[in-house]
């Protein structure tokens, strides 16, 4: 079910206008499951989050058991949950962390805090027209994972 206070998109139009349309702010996609232990701590936190970025982000939850998302599952490799994936002005942007995926962030985030920081990166660097830009968090808080290539 995801958090009462963030809206969840259930069908591929949704998330599409919602790419499109949120216009000047991050848009944050947590692709994922509502009955995921990690869905559920990275849903408490951007929820306890949503009203301190709210005038430089949105946040929207994504069902990814929803036949019509795998378009997106499939385009950004999304194997492991929760992933989230940031976008200013319809543009996909990017976060060098330190890990082998530039695309999304992989995991929860270990506080409020971490998130609201990760956010504001993307943001000014969106602002200064950069695509990627680096991690604001220290190694130890970010989440490590071992990247697994199908039919390599």
């Amino acid at each position: 079910m995801g958090s009462a206070l963030l809206p969840t998109l259930r069908r591929k139009p949704e998330v599409d206008a919602a790419i499109r349309d949120t216009l000047d702010k991050v848009l944050v996609l947590r692709f994922g499951r509502a009955d995921d232990a990690a869905c559920l701590h990275l849903d408490d936190i951007l929820a306890k989050s949503s009203w301190d970025i709210s005038r430089f982000a949105m946040v929207a939850l994504v069902d990814m058991d929803s036949e019509e998302m795998q378009v997106y599952i499939d385009y950004f490799d999304i194997t492991l949950v929760p992933a989230t994936i940031f976008f200013f002005n319809a543009q996909h942007m990017k976060m060098d962390s330190g890990t082998p995926d530039h695309t999304k962030w992989i995991g929860s985030f270990s506080s409020k805090q971490d998130f609201i920081d990760v956010v504001e990166a993307i943001f000014r660097g969106a602002m200064k027209g950069k695509l990627i830009v680096s991690c604001p968090l220290p190694p130890e808080r970010i989440p490590k994972f071992q990247l697994l290539f199908k039919d390599v």
